[in-house]
């Protein structure tokens, strides 16, 4: 039985083993090929039913509007992967040669002190010594000057020796792969790395760059950073499920003692991969506004009734449910398992001068993931063996529980409701604090 959680308004007081070394990459992508399931990243592959410092009422207005567009273009056979990042469109970009020197501007998002509020994070105290990595493709030309500006102006520290780093899939400084160009690749490496210093200012960071947005490509590179000495990996993006998707748990994403997390997509009720790997931590996402209770701040499911736009959640068509999870609407995994700020009309501010014009106000669960790394992150090393997408379900008690919003239309209704305790869109809820992060 899961342990009653406190309302997201309410302030804290005080399976079949598979073998897979015969296997080369063309073979993977072979049986891919001739096992693609069709449609778009975000397809509702395995629903049970189908969906035919902001304040809560602006930013109601202004997702009704519709005043975002995708970074990425949507995934559109099995296999391939896109971004889950959402731009602002109503919020004008500014670049930084407008502003004061080493100042950041206002109204273009949430900085790192009002996450760090919101989630009552200990981000000044601790992760020294954490590596969090970041697994996206392509490469960022101005990742390393543009994280640097962003640091600068928030007033974090400088990210000096051994702070930041950029590598290849493999795990090489060179070559990298080829620049993003068009792809919209860089503003969510821009996004990641700066969630990351937002949350957990003293961790150090790498950056693994994929050849291309495929899962081969992309969990090669989440490889490396375990390799690399990465404890927490975070993966902003997501695809259709498939039927090979065991194979590519066993492959990329199941690493014991690492905390792996996914974004859960952006295109309301339903499931991608690999958020729904049973190894990973799901990462849903919230609307977070500023309000006048004890917190100062409260939060909604991201989406709409409607569906077709807000976080993902539902069950996995595939993926054998975990034994920390006891929901009885998903006979196999459901997504999610936790949450953060999604919603692009209450999103962060990034810094972004290769595919973007400067600070920009960004969303989509491709926040919410490298935030929940990072969370892990200032928790502390997660315990060797043990798989961290189960801790939250022993510390319920220590998240704000998110009771309301829905991102589609479906049964049981918890799969895309907020409710009291757990629910698909919002998992067990977002972070009061780092307990629930711990093993």
């Amino acid at each position: 039985m899961l342990i009653p959680r406190r309302n997201s308004q309410q302030r804290p007081p005080g399976r079949g083993r598979v073998r897979v070394c015969a296997l080369s990459a063309s073979s993977i992508a072979l049986a891919a090929a001739s096992l693609a399931i069709t449609g778009p990243a975000s397809a509702r592959l395995t629903a049970p039913a189908r969906p035919p410092a902001v304040s809560a009422a602006s930013a109601q207005q202004a997702a009704a509007a519709g005043h975002f567009r995708r970074a990425c273009a949507v995934a559109t056979k099995t296999g391939r992967m896109a971004c889950n990042v959402l731009i602002n469109t109503s919020v004008r970009q500014r670049p930084q040669g407008a502003l004061r020197h080493d100042t950041a501007p206002t109204g273009v998002g949430y900085g790192p002190s009002t996450l760090q509020s919101a989630y009552e994070l200990p981000s000044g105290t601790a992760g020294s010594g954490q590596t969090v990595a970041i697994v996206d493709a392509y490469d960022d030309p101005n990742a390393a000057s543009d994280l640097a500006t962003y640091r600068a102006d928030y007033g974090l520290p400088p990210c000096g020796t051994g702070c930041f780093s950029k590598v290849n899939q493999k795990g090489a400084a060179s070559p990298l792969p080829s620049a993003s160009g068009t792809t919209g690749w860089a503003t969510e490496e821009s996004l990641d790395i700066e969630m990351v210093s937002a949350i957990c200012p003293l961790c150090h960071i790498i950056l693994v760059e994929a050849n291309s947005a495929t899962t081969l490509n992309l969990g090669a590179g989440v490889n490396s950073a375990v390799r690399l000495g990465a404890k927490f990996v975070s993966n902003s993006y997501g695809g259709s499920e498939s039927l090979l998707d065991s194979l590519y748990d066993s492959l990329y994403y199941k690493h014991a003692g690492v905390a792996v997390t996914a974004s859960a997509g952006d295109a309301g009720y339903g499931v991608e991969y690999p958020a729904a790997s049973q190894y990973v931590t799901a990462v849903g996402g919230t609307s977070l506004s500023a309000a006048a209770n004890s917190r100062g701040y409260t939060e909604t499911v991201w989406g709409s009734s409607a569906g077709g736009e807000g976080t993902g959640s539902g069950c996995s068509a595939y993926e054998t449910k975990p034994s920390w999870q006891t929901d009885t609407g998903c006979t196999k995994r459901t997504n999610n398992d936790v949450s953060a700020d999604a919603d692009p009309a209450t999103g962060v501010a990034i810094y972004d001068t290769y595919d973007q014009s400067g600070w920009l106000e960004v969303g989509g669960t491709s926040v919410a993931s490298p935030i929940i790394a990072s969370v892990f992150a200032l928790a502390g090393t997660p315990a060797a063996g043990t798989y961290p997408s189960s801790y939250p379900y022993a510390h319920a008690g220590s998240l704000f529980d998110v009771t309301s919003g829905a991102n589609g239309s479906c049964s049981p209704a918890y799969l895309c409701t907020g409710e009291t305790g757990y629910d698909g869109p919002t998992g067990l809820g977002t972070p009061d604090g780092v307990t629930a992060f711990t093993s």
